[in-house]
């Protein structure tokens, strides 16, 4: 008798990705598309997710299907409502749609409870019961677990953190000015590296620097991340800012949740102790002394997998409880 496998499609704002893995997590096969916006390009999308899919299950026991999006979404009705970081996705049922192509039991989890489910069965959580997941992407979002279990809220909107103000004025993110996901996500620190240049004098220095910020609106946050590490002086001014209000942010839920731990992932992983040691001081400020003693604050065990496996286990955990 073959081992029962299981399905997993990741959906975030700038790529998807299907993923074939076993109970363990280990992931055996696996495509990735890039996420097309708007009505059109969501369709696109979409038929490549299910014709991925389709073959990763074709011949294989497969017992269930996870897939891992951004939020709001309503779990119970399997619909994706309105992600901030995903036009043109609104309002999609999408467990509806991947269960009629391939008649495979299928569920849906914000993307951050999955990575929270994920690192606590796989990474740095194994054994917390008390533990938060932090996005820090394409967008920010929380995935809380309480006393072992993952806790969605009374109307599934436990951890949109991102929507948060936590400064008065600030780069937009979620809609909103001044928002933990304006500072801490990628494309938050790619506004506030372009605001940076844009208040440069006109003869930036170096020919490197000049070659390097010719053309400010096509920054990523990707770019900040990766002249941060080489040393960029303006980049990292930027990491250090993200930094700072990371922790403010952190500094609510320590006050609020107590956890043991908090993961944060993408940009986590991305810049280590550059984002998150400012992060850890500016939390030690802000927090009660005794609740941010009894946290840890650390990368993303599972690294650049969380998605991957995190979709997995959206699919282990409605099969295995």
């Amino acid at each position: 008798m073959s081992e029962p496998l299981f399905l997993g499609v990741d959906i975030g704002g700038t790529k998807c990705a299907v993923v074939l893995g076993d109970r363990a997590a280990t992931i055996l096969e696996r495509e990735e598309f890039p996420t097309e916006l708007g009505t059109e390009g969501r369709n696109r999308t979409l038929e490549l997710l299910k014709s991925s899919a389709a073959s990763m299950a074709e011949q294989k026991d497969i017992q269930a299907l996870g897939i891992a999006s951004g939020g709001p979404l309503d779990t119970e009705r399997g619909v994706v409502l309105c992600p901030p970081n995903l036009g043109g996705w609104e309002d999609l049922p999408i467990v509806e749609i991947f269960q009629e192509e391939l008649s495979i039991p299928t569920y849906l989890e914000n993307d951050a409870n999955a990575a929270a489910l994920a690192e606590r069965r796989f990474g740095a959580g194994r054994g917390v019961a008390n533990l938060v997941y932090l996005t820090f992407s394409t967008g920010m979002g929380a995935g809380i677990i309480l006393d072992g279990r993952l806790y969605r809220g009374t109307s599934d909107q436990a951890g949109e953190v991102g929507h948060v103000r936590i400064a008065d004025e600030g780069p937009t993110g979620y809609g909103k000015s001044g928002s933990f996901e304006g500072f801490c996500s990628g494309p938050g620190m790619a506004r506030m590296m372009v605001s940076e240049i844009m208040a440069l004098p006109q003869e930036i220095g170096s020919s490197e620097a000049q070659e390097r910020y010719k053309n400010p609106r096509e920054i990523t946050g990707k770019d900040v991340a990766d002249w941060a590490k080489r040393g960029d002086p303006l980049a990292l001014k930027v990491v250090a800012t993200s930094g700072e209000y990371l922790g403010r942010g952190m500094a609510v839920l320590v006050d609020i949740l107590n956890p043991e731990l908090i993961v944060v992932g993408g940009m986590g992983v991305r810049l280590g102790d550059l984002v998150l040691e400012p992060a850890r001081r500016a939390l030690a400020y802000e927090a009660i002394a005794s609740g941010v003693a009894a946290c840890r604050i650390v990368p993303a065990e599972l690294g650049e997998r969380t998605g991957d496996i995190g979709a997995i286990c959206v699919a282990l955990e409605r099969c295995q409880g």
